[in-house]
């Protein structure tokens, strides 16, 4: 959904209603009313998944958005906030104060009613409902906040993240499990730990670890023990979950190194050598890494450097350095 293009307001939050209700329904979340200057420059995009009773939203709201008034009605859900970047003030309900979510941060609580929120411009933030009959007698009346970059909001991101991409290949047993996934790693964040027992929870586990571990390749520490340490589980935990899907954590960041060293190989100017590649990505020397590189891809570096250059470029000129 995408009200974000040039000349879209007034009819941004329609267009952007609309395709929320045909893909979400408001059997899960309803969308409230939202004041004149809202509706007048409604700049939001988002990526909306509905997984049974549940719904998640990845959302970028380029304008500030607050609704009209305290929408009011029923509605007994669990919603999850995760603000990467911006504001998001949610209002606190009777007897409870506003509460402001700020980038960095999650917040986690029931709703029994639909409560008023606002938010800034350039919010990039996730939104989760869930049903409310595991977590409710769980949290309660408490709302609980801490850091997105906490080990279980790793997980669940992961797994929020795997869902918008497989949601379409999932059976109706697959996307009830799916939804018995995102509640048990939401009584994780609420707890502030989860069962490394919990075998449904493998593939979160196993995303987050490569998704770390692809923002760390260059790191000399990363390693099994340090993924397990950042996302809170022993080290057997973790290699049980890649053992899931078949895989091994060191082959994983072996093959990611590799990979980014033949990108690094292929750009047109300014090349690292063997050996400078070698040691920025943490192999033990330049023969390491270049019988590592052969295994991998069928040519040395040298060989698949040659071989990139010779290849003339899109447009039919020579490539760059002839």
């Amino acid at each position: 959904m995408d009200s974000t293009t040039p000349g879209a307001a007034p009819q941004g939050l329609e267009a952007f209603r609309r395709g929320w209700e045909t893909q979400i329904g408001d059997d899960v979340f309803q969308l409230p009313a939202f004041t004149p200057d809202t509706i007048g420059d409604f700049r939001v995009k988002g990526n909306v998944t509905k997984v049974h009773g549940a719904a998640i939203a990845d959302l970028h709201a380029a304008s500030a958005t607050r609704t009209a008034d305290v929408p009011g009605g029923d509605q007994d859900l669990v919603a999850l906030y995760v603000v990467r970047c911006g504001t998001w003030t949610l209002g606190g309900g009777p007897g409870r104060g506003d509460q402001t979510v700020s980038a960095g941060q999650f917040l986690v609580r029931h709703l029994g009613h639909l409560t008023a929120f606002e938010t800034s411009a350039d919010l990039t933030a996730k939104f989760v409902v869930l049903p409310s009959d595991e977590l409710k007698p769980l949290l309660g009346r408490r709302a609980v906040t801490g850091a997105a970059a906490s080990a279980e909001m790793r997980l669940l991101t992961a797994m929020t993240d795997m869902i918008h991409m497989t949601v379409g290949e999932l059976g109706p047993a697959g996307v009830s499990a799916a939804q018995s996934t995102l509640i048990e790693l939401t009584k994780a964040v609420a707890k502030g730990r989860f069962d490394d027992a919990e075998p449904r929870l493998a593939p979160a586990l196993a995303r987050a670890a490569k998704d770390l571990a692809d923002r760390r390749l260059a790191d000399p520490g990363l390693g099994p023990a340090m993924l397990a340490r950042e996302l809170n589980v022993s080290v057997r935990t973790l290699h049980r979950a890649f053992a899931a899907s078949g895989e091994q954590v060191s082959t994983y960041i072996r093959h990611r190194r590799l990979h980014e060293a033949r990108l690094a190989l292929s750009a047109p100017a300014g090349r690292l050598s063997v050996s400078e590649l070698a040691a920025h990505w943490q192999f033990a020397d330049s023969s390491h890494f270049t019988r590592a590189f052969k295994k991998q891809f069928g040519q040395t570096p040298t060989e698949y450097a040659r071989s990139t250059a010779a290849t003339p470029a899109p447009n039919g000129l020579p490539p760059t350095g002839t």
